[in-house]
């Protein structure tokens, strides 16, 4: 594997606006891979191996996108890179070598010193790479004067390394506070900290999770441009395949602490070999079309109890006995150049899992489910000429929206739009507005003090954030059973049927009852806070971003039980999401917000595939292209 340097001009000249190929797709002279890493092991202190016998290399100005579900070792992998393990781990075999220099014949000190010049790292919450006590400019100095620039030289690369982030325009960037900037902002100065000092590596964990389609795409841009222009070895870790899809150029699957495929991006992602890459495919949202999402089965196994053959044969709809005996390793894929997938029975999987796997039809969308514009008369819940504000500004106007019963109107837009603003005001917890909201017959007041206890019960919250949301130190059964002595008068044998039926309706069994949120998974505690807003049996579910940080398995999981229970107990969604492909798989309607206004609302398929608004078009030229990394690969 090999690339060629170009020159900052030639990288510059380059689209930010579309797919920009590798520098390894630019020339013909060859230059050894920045980036080696050979049978890396990283186990726990009581020896369970969380990542196992990695090896990969990057090339200079290559991208390696990494995926896999939560848990898989993704970001463990992605920092042992680096020379870093968190606490409680450590690299028990193997090299790491960026530009021929072994990182782990290194000592930590060196090691610690390289970092920030030779090798960096993005995370996916630029508030923990930023200091909130110190302004922007200093942050960005102080990195370069600490690996050997003078005050002068810094000042000088500080405003240059800006400029290629796309804040060079911003007023006031270097002396505002990280509180000061949006989130876009502030992961483009995580990102411009990164290339300050033009290392041989950058890792980044999750860097566009949580942004919306147009900050994302500005970021995604960013990356790919200065990859380019400095010949940078970048390792991106992600769950979100369409982004890894239109950026990277090779990508690695993760599962289980090894990698089970790999190869360029169209030959993986469009002839994927392994089951589980196969899996993971059927559950990303497509941005054409509706369709269902199909989620995987079963569950990761624990790393300290892996099955001793495939890891993933429990799993596996195409697995037989031999998967469940021998350990496979990575063999080539036949037809594929450097594409190879850790399984057994390679050539048998298509066949195998057609016969396994039912055929999921595309979905229709609901008849009864007329477009809000005509339904005020039979709106299960109605707002007209909503205006909110916080202190004297103004941040929502005139808005009007229904949502008639079984019915899912998605609200998207930008960050900063004002969908979560909306989500708040009709739920109660924000009480600054003025304009009509009505619930059935019943008119609502501004604040949840001020509202009848039917209308709370009625109308239900869930947050983005399960972390926040749930009560550490209660049980799920017991964060079940509050609602109900709260709204209800039922005697204690009801409300225990109540939280197992709520149970039953997210797919958590019984054995959930007496578990503390932090011994759950991240979709497990969706759905527990999902089962949570369920168990009054409300007729409307208010959902802010609730698959945001979920890998795609999990968010197909909990996209079809919502779906699912929109049709059993005939429940009313507003989806608050800026995943527009998602949309596609559960909304009926759309609402598009800008500026705090919706400035276009119809039918899902009118609205992604004939929209109105210049606004609405440009969000969806944003949107990551899947078939970015094709190359013509479903095609040969």
């Amino acid at each position: 594997m090999f690339t060629t340097q170009v020159t900052g001009d030639e990288a510059l000249s380059a689209t930010t606006d579309a797919h920009i190929p590798s520098v390894a797709a630019q020339g013909t002279q060859v230059t050894p891979a920045r980036v080696s890493v050979e049978g890396l092991t990283v186990c726990l202190r009581d020896g369970v191996e969380v990542v196992r016998d990695v090896t990969l290399q990057v090339d200079a100005g290559e991208i390696l996108g990494v995926v896999g579900e939560s848990g898989s070792g993704k970001t463990t992998l992605g920092l042992a890179m680096i020379g870093h393990t968190r606490r409680g781990l450590k690299v028990t075999r193997g090299t790491v070598r960026i530009d021929g220099r072994d990182l782990n014949a290194l000592g930590e000190k060196e090691r610690t010193a390289l970092r920030g010049s030779a090798m960096t790292y993005v995370p996916q919450d630029p508030g923990t790479a930023l200091n909130p006590a110190r302004r922007i400019g200093s942050q960005l100095r102080e990195i370069l004067t600490v690996h050997g620039r003078s005050r002068s030289a810094a000042q000088s690369r500080v405003a240059e390394v800006l400029e290629e982030v796309g804040l060079g325009d911003v007023t006031h960037v270097l002396d505002a506070y990280p509180h000061q900037l949006s989130g876009g902002q502030q992961q483009r100065v995580a990102i411009a900290m990164a290339f300050a000092c033009r290392p041989g590596l950058i890792v980044m964990d999750e860097p566009t999770t949580g942004l919306d389609v147009t900050t994302q795409r500005t970021v995604l841009n960013t990356v790919r441009r200065l990859c380019g222009k400095y010949g940078v070895a970048a390792v991106y870790v992600t769950h979100d395949v369409a982004v890894v899809a239109e950026l990277a150029d090779k990508v690695a699957v993760v599962y289980a602490g090894e990698v089970v495929e790999m190869g360029t991006s169209g030959e993986v992602l469009f002839k994927p070999a392994h089951p589980y890459t196969r899996g993971l495919l059927r559950a990303v949202p497509s941005s054409g079309e509706r369709a269902r999402l199909v989620a995987m089965g079963g569950v990761r196994p624990e790393l300290g109890s892996l099955p001793p053959g495939c890891a993933f044969a429990p799993r596996c709809p195409a697995s037989d006995a031999t998967c469940r005996e021998r350990h496979p390793v990575l063999v080539p894929v036949s037809g594929g150049s450097d594409h190879d997938a850790r399984c057994l029975i390679v050539e048998a999987v298509p066949h195998r899992e057609q016969a396994h796997l039912a055929v999921v039809e595309p979905e229709v969308a609901p008849t009864d489910a007329a477009s809000g514009a005509d339904n005020g008369s039979r709106a299960v819940l109605q707002v007209t000429s909503l205006d909110a504000s916080y202190g004297h500004k103004r941040v929502l106007r005139g808005i009007d929206l229904s949502i008639a019963p079984n019915e899912c109107v998605a609200l998207v837009g930008e960050s900063g739009s004002g969908k979560t603003t909306l989500s708040r005001c009709l739920v109660g917890l924000h009480e600054s507005w003025t304009g009509t909201v009505r619930l059935g017959d019943e008119q609502l007041r501004q604040g949840v003090r001020t509202r009848s206890r039917d209308a709370l019960m009625r109308m239900q919250y869930v947050f983005q954030n399960p972390y926040a949301s749930l009560n550490p130190r209660r049980t799920i059964g017991g964060l079940l059973l509050q609602p109900l002595e709260h709204f209800t008068t039922l005697d204690r044998g009801a409300r225990n049927t109540r939280v197992v039926e709520a149970l039953d309706a997210v797919s958590l069994s019984r054995n959930y009852l007496d578990k503390y949120p932090d011994q759950l998974s991240g979709g497990e505690r969706q759905r527990a806070a999902i089962a949570r807003a369920l168990v009054v049996k409300p007729q409307v579910l208010v959902c802010d971003e609730v698959t945001s940080a979920l890998d795609v398995s999990v968010q197909a999981s909990v996209i079809e039980m919502l779906r699912q229970l929109q049709h059993e107990q005939e429940l009313s969604l507003l989806f608050v999401t800026h995943n527009l492909p998602l949309v596609r798989s559960i909304a009926q309607q759309v609402a598009v917000m800008s500026a705090g206004r919706i400035i276009e609302r119809g039918a899902t398929e009118d609205v992604l595939d004939r929209p109105q608004a210049e606004y609405t078009r440009r969000l969806i030229e944003h949107l990551p292209r899947f078939d970015a990394a094709s190359g013509g690969a479903e095609d040969e």
